[in-house]
């Protein structure tokens, strides 16, 4: 880059830690062979010259299995619960990461910001990193596996950072604020979710608050409304509404968001609830940080989600709003509150929400109570789907059906919702449209 008539080189940032420093941070015990290490993966399949493998337990096969591939493929060290060459043994390969995971975290000097919720985390994320001028990990890889690689990566030299935490079991939550140690946590919103293992609402409740105990918390005016019901005290909220950073004039419109924050207009260029808020938080994030909010809000009129979350997608003059990435009642009721609020024709085709265990009949018919309140007569696929039709709506069963049906009836200038759990797949309507 020329700068003030000179070049100046900006050199990326490469970290490499030893087989000793590993050794030391895990606790392990050094085999000959191994090499410094620059990069961390826990799937064989990805390893490059030059990283780190670590051999943790599968569903259905043990990394260990895979130490040979991944030697072969370039790594110069594992971390496995075996002896081996070029391996560091533990006895638990899991803890093992954690524990090197917190290690590369302490070598970071920088403010780190943790964002967690029922919903709204990989978006927030997104909304913080970029408006902050932080790097984050991608997509929503928020499990100790990727954090770890992230802090291995991560430049010492970068103003802060921003993480996001997921969990879907009792206790993770207390794994990965021991692993990021942040300084400010971001808590999005508190629904059901993951219930085959936190039971009910009081169980992710008592888990996703595992967030709260950073430094300082920043919640929204939702989760906090929650946490009071079950018995937690008051934070510091951001949200449209009484909060101690709010949000004011908010307009949700078919192509974005506008609203104002101490008196700056602020555009965000996806539509829907979820990225206004995220934004929201984003300048709270920057005001509690002291950084200049003019800046930040000229990042997020910039903002760049990844696919299936709230993204507009226009096929032959029909609009679709592809928010199929995930869901939960919580989000499903958000994004029909969203639709039923904008003008025209418009249509709702919702998916199966996964891993609600026991409660999922009652919370896909909530949600079916919720649509037919707004108006709304969705398009319901799975195996909720005619129990939820039977209250206003229509049931289809596959994809291809689904597709067939909306052929039928939307036309250009028709706003068509996409929204259900990732492993349905409810994407491929868009894949499938012109086919």
């Amino acid at each position: 880059m020329l700068k003030g008539g000179e070049w100046v080189v900006h050199v990326a940032h490469v970290r490499e830690v030893t087989p000793e420093w590993v050794a030391a941070a895990t606790g392990g015990r050094l085999h000959p062979g191994g090499r410094p290490v620059r990069d961390l993966h826990w799937d064989s399949r990805q390893v490059a010259p030059g990283g780190l493998f670590v051999a943790l337990p599968g569903a259905r096969v043990h990394g260990r299995a895979f130490a040979g591939e991944a030697l072969e493929r370039g790594a110069h060290l594992l971390l496995s619960d075996r002896p081996g060459w070029a391996t560091v043994e533990v006895a638990n390969p899991y803890r093992a990461l954690l524990r090197l995971g917190r290690a590369l975290r302490d070598l970071f000097p920088g403010p780190v910001v943790a964002v967690g919720g029922s919903t709204g985390k990989t978006t927030t994320k997104e909304a913080l990193a970029q408006a902050l001028g932080f790097p984050a990990p991608p997509g929503n890889q928020n499990t100790a596996p990727p954090l770890a690689r992230h802090f291995l990566g991560l430049d010492p030299r970068a103003p802060g950072t921003v993480v996001e935490l997921g969990v879907d079991r009792v206790g993770e939550m207390a794994e990965l604020m021991a692993l990021a140690r942040p300084h400010l946590a971001v808590l999005t919103a508190l629904g059901e979710e993951h219930l085959l293992a936190f039971g009910d609402l009081e169980g992710v409740v008592r888990e996703e608050a595992g967030l709260l105990q950073a430094p300082e918390a920043l919640v929204s005016l939702q989760a906090q409304e929650v946490l009071r019901a079950f018995g937690h005290g008051s934070f510091l909220t951001y949200g449209f509404g009484e909060a101690t950073f709010p949000g004011e004039g908010l307009e949700l419109l078919p192509e974005g968001s506008r609203f104002r924050y101490r008196g700056l207009p602020v555009r965000v260029p996806y539509p829907g609830l979820g990225p206004a808020l995220g934004a929201l938080a984003a300048l709270a994030v920057g005001e509690v940080l002291g950084k200049d909010l003019k800046e930040v809000a000229e990042r997020l009129a910039a903002l760049t989600l990844p696919p299936g979350r709230m993204e507009r997608q226009e096929r032959g003059g029909v609009v679709f709003l592809n928010d199929a990435y995930n869901a939960n009642p919580l989000s499903v009721e958000a994004g029909l509150r969203w639709l039923a609020a904008q003008p025209g024709r418009k249509w709702a085709v919702l998916g199966e929400m996964r891993e609600l265990g026991e409660e999922a009949p009652r919370l896909h018919l909530r949600v079916a109570e919720a649509a037919a309140r707004l108006g709304l007569r969705p398009l319901y696929l799975g195996p909720h789907a005619e129990a939820q039709a039977a209250l206003g709506g229509e049931a289809a069963g596959s994809l291809e059906e689904a597709l067939r049906w909306l052929k039928a009836r939307v036309a250009p200038g028709d706003l068509v919702y996409l929204k259900a759990s990732r492993a349905l797949g409810l994407e491929r309507i868009l894949e499938l449209w012109d086919a």
